[in-house]
């Protein structure tokens, strides 16, 4: 039962600023259960949850799952009022930083990214996600290993957006040489790399090892530009690492990131050259 209860959500994080929302779904939750006449106990035993994991819900500690809600909706003949809240529980889930990612990346007309020792985030396939995030230290607890996988793999709508923004990646050779996971979640995720690239708002370049005099020494470049002039950007190796938004600092990024793209092989060579390495599989 312990394992079933521990599927039904995710725990609100401190301070976290959606708790006002989980809270509130959570009142409802009660409210419906109530009116439905319905025991926690017995309503745990209709959903498999254990009584602690509905208990944690009902008072906003724990972020529900929209599955949960689903269930929950037809289960208290709630007439939909649970199933209202399903979109924003499902974004609630995600970890506030990734949250407020995707939404820059939700407004952003042009995107530029560099990436320097692993694929960028929107390039991954979920099985390579989740052996990625499975080497860093301290290691995540399942529970929030499989929040990240899912958070990660949310933000790949950005594919399917209309009008599509651009999409412009270079990644370093290494990065398509590195087997994270293994050999065969490499090869699946270059298979991946060569179907992305070939959508029509995306170019994908490589810049190879041997092109080593450029200014992505300094770590990984990440620009996104909105629709009314304004952008934000960030880099690992100036202003601190944070995001900035500066004209100027910006323009700074911008600099690097033309200059890394002048030397990197053109979108058709990158093509030939994934597939190359996949050949060497």
């Amino acid at each position: 039962m312990n394992e079933v209860a521990d599927e039904a959500g995710w725990d609100v994080q401190p301070g976290d600023e959606i708790a006002p929302l989980v809270e509130a779904v959570g009142r409802l939750l009660r409210l419906c259960r109530e009116a439905a006449g319905v025991r926690v106990a017995d309503f745990a035993e209709a959903m498999r949850y254990g009584e602690d994991m509905i208990r944690k819900i009902e008072r906003g500690a724990r972020i529900p799952r929209p599955e949960f809600l689903d269930r929950a909706d037809e289960a208290l003949r709630a007439g939909g009022h649970l199933k209202a809240f399903m979109e924003d529980m499902r974004k609630a889930r995600y970890p506030k930083k990734v949250r407020e990612l995707a939404d820059m990346e939700e407004r952003a007309v042009e995107l530029l990214m560099y990436g320097n020792y692993d694929l960028h985030g929107l390039l991954q396939t979920e099985e390579y996600i989740r052996a990625l995030l499975a080497t860093w230290r301290p290691a995540y607890l399942p529970d929030e290993l499989e929040r990240m996988v899912a958070a990660r793999m949310a933000r790949k709508s950005i594919f399917e957006r209309s009008p599509a923004p651009e999409l412009s990646f270079v990644q370093e050779e290494v990065t398509l040489r590195r087997p994270i996971g293994d050999t065969m979640v490499l090869r699946r995720q270059l298979e991946h790399l060569l179907e992305v690239a070939r959508l029509p708002s995306v170019e994908l370049q490589v810049i190879p090892t041997a092109r080593a005099n450029h200014p992505g020494t300094g770590g990984r470049i990440q620009v996104l530009k909105f629709g009314d002039g304004t952008g934000v950007g960030r880099t690992d190796g100036d202003f601190g690492g944070r995001p900035v938004s500066d004209p100027r600092q910006l323009q700074v990024l911008d600099l690097r990131y033309g200059i890394i793209r002048a030397q990197a092989l053109t979108p058709e060579e990158s093509l030939a050259f994934i597939e190359q390495a996949l050949g060497e599989l």
